[in-house]
């Protein structure tokens, strides 16, 4: 539980490097996605972790942010 609140920290600490229009949505997705997926398998954190990484590259690349910005996110999620 606490990986997962880092992780969501992290994320909320991304949003805010998003333009400003953008971020009120990108929030409350992230925060939806961490609440439906609190009470999961075991089995299928890990993926879960991964998928959420990877997924903020994916938004950071759309708006043409560095990568490396979500390197602690890295250290959390993939690790």
């Amino acid at each position: 539980m606490e990986k997962a609140a880092r992780a969501y920290a992290e994320v909320l600490r991304l949003v805010r490097l998003l333009p400003k229009d953008t971020r009120a949505y990108y929030a409350k997705h992230a925060r939806e996605n961490f609440v439906n997926y609190r009470e999961t398998d075991p089995s299928e954190v890990s993926y879960l972790f991964q998928r959420t990484y990877d997924h903020s590259l994916w938004v950071l690349h759309k708006y043409s942010i560095d990568k490396s910005v979500a390197d602690k996110l890295k250290g959390i999620c993939c690790t």
